[in-house]
């Protein structure tokens, strides 16, 4: 088939329930032309097999997608945010994960454990005597932004501020207006988080990546400013729209809510199940061809902009059986909702854990959890992450 004109991925009945439009892809045109929110034409990845294949092909670069270059921010700004692992290719890549790899291993995240199960605890004594209450500025938000603050050594009672810099930020064009303030508090917020951790060093991860800097000379100033850019948007944004999603999946199909809680030894499967059925990063971020690639039939030209339908791949009939169900008890579920290959997201298990005390602590503490409205407030604005705005809820303690 010849797709003769390019989808438009800013219509508004495509962002608010993308799934139908990704189905008939998935069938129709599976590689197919797309036009981007900010009109930037590129081709969409929606099959399981062939989002794991771009996901790995070295001939799709994600440095050769400068956000510093090709950016509308001033070079200055867009270089202190840009140059991160996630705009890298190797070997460069290579080094700069290799960097904070060690902070998340599984081991050293697993030691997290009490100090994640004491934040959530606290964050569901101050939900009590409460009606009703916003599970995302109750719990979701402040549960993930806390911990990554803690693991970096930085002090959390900017946090609401970070939000609305971070909400903006993954907005990305949809927020066009705001973006460029936005990134400018940002950039002026981390640079001063540095300044202060310079003088008075201490034993966390941003410490230490500015003792890398400083004596090692393996970062560049941009490149740390970048990386705790990274780890701070990154370190929470998901594990936010997991615990949000999750808990609205289980809520608008209440009997998962009662199954999950009478049966809590499904929680691995269950989060795992979330992650895939409604992920929390729509689409990934940008990649260019550097030759032509060909791609579930299609020959992509050199110099094309590739992006990958993570929330399509998911949900492809062809690799998972009842893939239009939430399957609780699903055993084996390779789901692509943190990525494939090289650029595997480096928090899965920070987000992992956090969503597995979150969500136990809450079905435990509040079984007769409810949605206050029949519909939530509606999706986040933008294309990378698939999130509610809000999810009013109202509480009936256990």
């Amino acid at each position: 088939m010849t797709q003769d004109v390019r989808d438009d991925l800013a219509d508004p009945a495509f962002h608010d329930d993308p799934h139908p439009f990704y189905a008939r892809w998935r069938q129709t045109g599976p590689v197919r032309e797309v036009r981007l929110p900010g009109g930037v034409d590129a081709w969409l990845v929606t099959r399981y097999e062939d989002a794991r294949q771009v996901l790995t092909d070295p001939r799709l670069s994600k440095a050769a997608s400068d956000p510093v270059r090709d950016g509308p921010l001033p070079p200055e700004i867009g270089a202190a945010i840009g140059h991160h692992m996630l705009n890298a290719d190797p070997p460069d890549h290579t080094r700069l994960r290799r960097m904070v790899t060690a902070a998340f291993t599984t081991r050293r995240i697993e030691a997290l454990r009490p100090r994640i199960e004491q934040i959530t605890d606290e964050l569901l004594d101050a939900m009590a005597g409460h009606d009703r209450v916003d599970l995302i500025d109750a719990l979701a938000f402040p549960l993930p932004i806390q911990v990554i603050c803690e693991l970096l050594g930085i002090p959390s009672d900017d946090r609401d501020d970070f939000r609305a810099w971070s909400n903006i930020v993954v907005g990305g064009v949809s927020m066009r207006e705001q973006l460029p303030a936005a990134i400018g508090s940002l950039v002026a917020y981390v640079r001063g988080l540095i300044a202060d951790r310079r003088a008075h060093p201490g034993n966390d991860l941003l410490s230490g990546l500015i003792g890398v800097r400083d004596k090692q000379d393996r970062l560049t100033e941009d490149e740390l400013s970048s990386m705790v850019f990274l780890l701070l948007i990154a370190g929470h944004e998901t594990t936010v729209n997991l615990i949000g999603n999750g808990t609205y999946l289980l809520l608008s199909q209440r009997e998962k809510w009662v199954e999950l809680g009478a049966n809590p030894t499904l929680l691995p499967r269950a989060i795992e199940e979330f992650l895939r059925y409604e992920s929390p990063v729509e689409i990934a971020t940008f990649r260019i061809t550097t030759e032509p690639v060909e791609i579930g039939g299609r020959t992509i030209p050199a110099g094309q902009t590739v992006v990958i339908g993570l929330l399509s791949a998911n949900r492809d009939e062809d690799r998972f059986a009842g893939s239009r169900e939430l399957r609780l008890d699903r055993e084996h579920n390779p789901h692509l909702a943190f990525g494939h290959g090289i650029h595997y997201c480096l928090g899965a298990p920070l987000a992992r854990l956090e969503a597995q005390v979150a969500f136990g602590k809450l079905l435990a503490r509040y079984p007769g959890l409810r949605l206050a409205e029949p519909e939530p407030p509606g999706w986040r604005p933008g294309l990378l992450m698939r999130g509610l705005r809000g999810l009013p809820v109202t509480l009936t303690a256990g």
